[in-house]
This record gives C-alpha cells, structure tokens and sequence, in this order.
C-alpha cells in the first residue's frame, strides 16, 4: 500500500497575526484543527508539523502530531516557501529514518474548516491516475481574471489574460470561462514531483472543487471563521446547559514574561498561555486578569498594560490592578499549565 504524510508547515513568525499559528479560535489553538482532520483521515500514516518554535512544537505533540526535528532559521522566514520546508522534511526522513513517502499531504493551519473525508476522497483521486502529479483544492473564482489588468509606469493597461475572444474584458460574466482559484485547503502531491520535479505541483493538476475560502490572514477574518468553528463545537445538547467559569490569571510570569526592575515595557507575551486563555474565551468562559504593577511604586501602568493585552491578542472580561505584591503566592484553587490545557483541550 502507497505511505501517505500529512505535512504541516507552522512557522512562528507571522507579521499579520503575531503567532498566528497558534492563534485561539474557538476554542483551540488554530494549529490544532490540521492536526485533528489529519489524524482523522482514513488515508493518512503519520501526521508531521514543520516548525521553528518549540513553542509551536509543544502544542502539536499535545493535540497528537509528531515533531521529529525544528525546522532551520534559514527556511522560516517570511519569503520561505513551502517546497523549501517539503523538501527538508523529506531529506530529514530519508537520513535519519530511512522513510520515504509515497504521497504527501499539505494541510495549512491557517485554514481550520475543512472535511476530512475531502482529503480521503483526494488521496484517491492521486492514487487512482498514475499520469496526475497533484491533486489541489480550488473554489470557483468571485471574481473573472478576464477583466483584470496589468498597468505599466507609464499607466497604459493590458489584460491579465490573452485570449482568443474579442475583448473579453468587454464581455459579459456569463458567457466567459469559469475560472477556479485555490483556496489553500488541501494540497496532495507526490514525493517524486516535489523531489524530482522541484515543484509543489508538477505539470499534471486535478481540480478538486469546494465552495468556499476558510484560509485567515487578516484579524478581520478570524471572528467569521471563529463563528463557523463555534457553532458545531459548542452546539449544546437539548435540555442541557453550558457551565460557564470564570478564571483569575496574573499577567507578569504567566501571561507576560518577568521584567528586570520592573520595566514592564520591556516585558513579552508567553504565546502558550495567551493561546489557552483565549481559548477558555472563545468557550464561553469568563476570564479576569490580575496584575500586582504599581502597587509598590505607585507609578500607573494601565495603560501600559491594557496596549500589551491588545497588542498580543489576549482576549479578557475584567483587568484589575491592585494585588498585592509579593514573593510568593498560594491559593487553594491554583491550577498548573498542564491542568489548565486539560480544560482547554475538552
């Protein structure tokens, strides 16, 4: 039987959506929606995040993927394409495992809805037609290239696409070609094209048709796809209703790293705990956060403080200042991280 791998590229670095990868979205960091429709796919053996973060790395083995390697410097940088991270992947596996797939997988986790019976149904379109490099999930296009343009500097147009029909840009909708854009769902690909054709794609594409675009690369995109997600995962059951608790975190050590002198503008965001709270959010939960800044030296961080929480995307209920200040806490409610993402995780 042909080796199927799913390939899940995670690079840490996202200018859009700081760690944008990792990202709550109903409920569940975004990266952990790939892995799951990976994992429940009929067709796929093994299931590989490609990342640069150990950070990254963490949150995929939790959800059930592997992380045999972290992925270079070199091929996690913005202009780092996707064959780069495919190829690294498969020269990893062959030197230090002897594996070689047969077909490869590319699940981005920037797109969190998908079916995985569209991936079971697209690894056997690949394996059923010998001649097909890959197989690529497309939507038809909102809008005909056939009345697009290029402009040149000195701002004369020509059209995207030549064609054999008088003024095509001049034609109605209706009578042109239906064209198909890919919507960045699912990619399935033979290890010999990405190899020895150098190409995510090779020369041969089958068109896998879907309905629509799910892949976020904008803050505006996230509340849309955070709706769909959220009305199957928290459909409650008739005659049943959803337990809402509230959670109290401390921002300095848990959400935000600890600062020299108490600088708090120099602090950073701890990715994996911002993930979890937004999460337990997303669910419904309430969640208040609690911070000791400026009760020693009465100097007003609020603002500081409530521009870092927007800035990292930290989702909250109620920010209080006002603890007090101390070495050490205890509390007979405290949980660990490794409870906490218990409750995320259900």
């Amino acid at each position: 039987m042909p080796t199927v791998l799913a390939i899940i590229p995670a690079r840490q670095g996202s200018k859009s959506i700081p760690h944008k990868n990792i990202r709550s979205i109903a409920g569940k960091p975004m990266l952990a929606y790939s892995i799951e429709h990976a994992l429940a796919s009929k067709k796929i053996d093994r299931v590989i995040v490609s990342t640069d973060s150990e950070l990254y790395a963490g949150i995929a083995k939790q959800f059930g993927a592997e992380v045999p390697f972290l992925r270079p410097d070199t091929i996690s940088q913005d202009h780092s394409t996707d064959l780069e991270v495919f190829q690294h992947t498969l020269h990893w596996l062959k030197e230090n495992e002897n594996y070689i797939p047969d077909i490869c997988v590319h699940l981005r986790p920037t797109h969190p809805v998908r079916n995985p019976a569209d991936i079971d149904t697209m690894i056997d379109i690949i394996l059923s037609d010998n001649t097909l490099d890959s197989v690529r999930s497309v939507v038809e296009s909102p809008e005909t290239p056939y009345k697009m343009w290029f402009q040149d500097e000195a701002g004369k147009l020509s059209p995207v696409i030549k064609t054999d029909i008088r003024e095509a840009y001049n034609q109605p909708r209706q009578i042109l070609p239906k064209t198909y854009l890919q919507n960045a769902s699912i990619d399935i690909v033979r290890t010999s094209t990405l190899l020895e054709k150098d190409s995510m794609t090779g020369d041969r594409i089958q068109g896998y048709i879907m309905q629509e675009i799910f892949d976020i690369d904008y803050e505006s995109q996230l509340s849309e796809v955070s709706a769909r997600l959220n009305s199957v995962a928290n459909d409650v059951p008739s005659g049943h209703t959803k337990k809402v608790k509230s959670f109290c975190f401390d921002i300095d050590g848990v959400i935000a790293t600890l600062t020299p002198d108490n600088d708090y503008t120099k602090a950073d965001c701890n990715p994996m705990m911002v993930a979890a709270v937004n999460a337990l959010y997303d669910a419904g939960h309430e969640i208040i956060l609690f911070t000791a800044r400026g009760t020693k030296t009465g100097i007003d961080w609020s603002e500081t403080t409530r521009e870092q929480m927007k800035r990292w995307g930290v989702r909250y209920h109620d920010l209080r200042f006002g603890k007090p200040a101390a070495e050490y806490y205890i509390d007979d409610r405290m949980l660990s991280f490794d409870d906490l993402y218990k409750l995320v995780k259900k």
